[in-house]
């Protein structure tokens, strides 16, 4: 997703929130676009009032289940032939929003590395294996706990590192793993973990801290990520588009 850098990246300088803010604007304001001239609006609120209708007429007929069904089994037909039209559209949006939501969660889903900043990497084994595991750093890293550890199931090293890239290896016996972290004031970061195959060393893992968007703020004891602000805010925008904008 680098190639979204160049565009999103001024986003960032707002801050969290308010970089996922203007991006579920610009995603609903895309879809809501998208859907008001690449479908039939006259035959989709054809649909939606009779979609309505229907559901105001089984609410008066729940008294008589049979003549209920009757309705339910129309307005299940009209459902569908409202999505069918709005096929296209969600081809069309497809594409861009899996690129955005992509660029996205690489860069407001964990908080960044920061220089001189304490963090630590655990590197997970195959069941049974024994032995010790060093960590091995590279120029500018300096490890806070014993480089050389006994190995469990896991084990976890705490360090820290100047501004940059830096590769850190895992090495047990004759096997080494590498990973790749990135030392940052922006809001970047390296992939959270990586999986080796056919190796004593199964997986190596950076445990970032999961990004706050909101800060402290919290809903008895949640603190939504940006997933969740993505979907509350998409769900405000796109309501309120649908009626500047009279999609159906």
């Amino acid at each position: 997703m680098a190639f979204l850098d160049p565009v999103l990246n001024p986003v960032l300088a707002l801050g969290p929130f308010w970089a996922i803010f203007i991006l579920s604007l610009i995603i609903s304001l895309i879809i809501i676009v998208v859907y008001k001239f690449f479908t039939n609006q006259a035959e989709m609120k054809r649909l939606k009032e009779e979609q309505k209708e229907s559901q105001k007429r089984m609410k008066e007929l729940r008294d008589k289940p049979e003549e209920m069904m009757k309705i339910q089994k129309e307005a299940m037909k009209k459902n569908f032939e409202y999505m069918k039209h709005s096929l296209k559209a969600t081809f069309i949006t497809i594409l861009p929003i899996i690129l955005l939501f992509g660029w996205m969660n690489a860069h407001l889903a964990y908080e960044p590395i920061f220089p001189g900043e304490t963090y630590s990497i655990t590197a997970l084994f195959k069941e049974g294996v024994t032995g010790e595991a060093e960590l091995i750093a590279d120029e500018g890293t300096e490890l806070s706990s014993p480089a050389k550890q006994p190995v469990a199931s896991t084990v976890t090293w705490n360090l820290k590192s100047t501004a940059g890239d830096h590769f850190l290896t895992v090495q047990l016996g004759s096997i080494s793993q590498s990973k790749k972290v990135f030392i940052t004031n922006e809001l970047k970061y390296e992939e959270p973990f990586t999986l080796y195959q056919h190796s004593d060393i199964e997986q190596i893992k950076i445990n970032y801290n999961k990004m706050r968007p909101l800060g402290e703020v919290e809903f008895f004891g949640w603190h939504p990520g940006w997933l969740s602000l993505y979907i509350i805010l998409s769900i405000v925008f796109s309501l309120g588009l649908r009626k500047v904008f009279k999609v159906y």
